[in-house]
């Protein structure tokens, strides 16, 4: 589900090249990829027998749908990811149970985690409060975890589910919209369109897991083969960065050599810190995440360029 947003596009790239066939859903967004291989369905999964439709028939489910947005979406309006993203999550497992999908995977959230400076482990979801500006969409996440677990453990003949919590994600096929788009893709567009002065949320001095799209999709696809009970798992770096690595890193990539930077303090920011233990999905999968930051920027920006200017 999600076949028209920036990991369900990446995904469905990865396997149709792996030889799957793939039933990926539509909502308002045209389709991004076209392939023999590939059945597009018109849907609405805040409707139950639009999921039943896309749940006929699969064996596997990735639920990369979600109804999300950027830092100054959440600060004004908190609970706008709230309704629509239980609804979706609560009707898509329903209409996988049904039709005895084999395994769901599930796409959570790091802001599950308290607001701790140490880096988190799977098993400390519940251990602290929760970064305020966050507090919905954590709890959204977590509910809808719940919801997996409920589904995987507490009932008479359970369904297989999986649960990711990612590092924040980017690369190419993300969303560079203004209104909705998270820091990394925000930059790299200040930057390529050569922004002066260079606006930055914030001092800068957020630090954050970043992981590249492919890593990414090399992790869930790996938690899918080999998770076989409810075991929610990190997908991340463990490599932490500050916005101003980020954003050194760009102008030095994209020749930006003369811009002026303005810090903006007034403007919403994210978790300060939020360091990820990666240690568990390299013991259990196998995974490390292999492209470094300054790579996985060089080739979103050459992406961007190539498919936006």
């Amino acid at each position: 589900m999600g076949g028209a947003g920036f990991v369900g596009v990446n995904l469905i790239r990865r396997l149709t090249a792996l030889g799957a066939k793939v039933k990926a859903t539509l909502h308002n967004s045209p389709a991004v990829l076209k392939d023999k291989s590939i059945e597009y369905i018109k849907c609405d999964l805040t409707k139950p027998e639009d999921c039943a439709k896309i749940m006929e028939g699969a064996e596997y489910a990735f639920m990369c749908a979600a109804n999300t947005s950027g830092a100054a979406v959440i600060e004004k309006t908190p609970l706008v990811h709230v309704t629509p993203n239980v609804i979706m999550n609560t009707l898509t497992l329903e209409a996988a149970y049904k039709a005895g999908v084999k395994k769901y995977l599930f796409i959570s959230s790091n802001t599950v985690y308290p607001d701790v400076d140490h880096p988190v482990r799977e098993d400390e979801m519940m251990t602290g409060e929760l970064f305020e500006k966050y507090y919905c969409v954590a709890w959204m996440k977590r509910f809808s975890e719940i919801l997996c677990r409920m589904y995987a453990e507490k009932i008479k003949n359970p369904m297989m589910t999986v649960v990711v919590r990612p590092a924040n994600i980017f690369g190419p096929y993300d969303d560079f919209e203004w209104a909705t788009s998270h820091v990394v893709p925000a930059l790299i567009r200040k930057v390529v369109e050569r922004h002066k002065p260079l606006e930055v949320w914030g001092d800068g001095s957020d630090v954050k897991d970043l992981i590249y799209i492919d890593d990414f999709i090399d992790g869930i696809i790996l938690s899918m083969e080999k998770i076989n009970k409810y075991d929610p798992i990190n997908i991340a770096t463990g490599r932490p960065c500050s916005i101003k690595d980020v954003l050194n890193a760009l102008l030095k990539i994209d020749g930006f050599t003369d811009a002026e930077i303005a810090f903006n303090t007034s403007k919403p920011t994210m978790i300060p810190k939020r360091l990820i233990d990666a240690g568990k999905a390299k013991k259990i999968l196998g995974f490390e995440a292999r492209t470094s930051l300054e790579d996985g920027l060089k080739k979103t920006v050459q992406w961007y360029r190539e498919n936006s200017l």
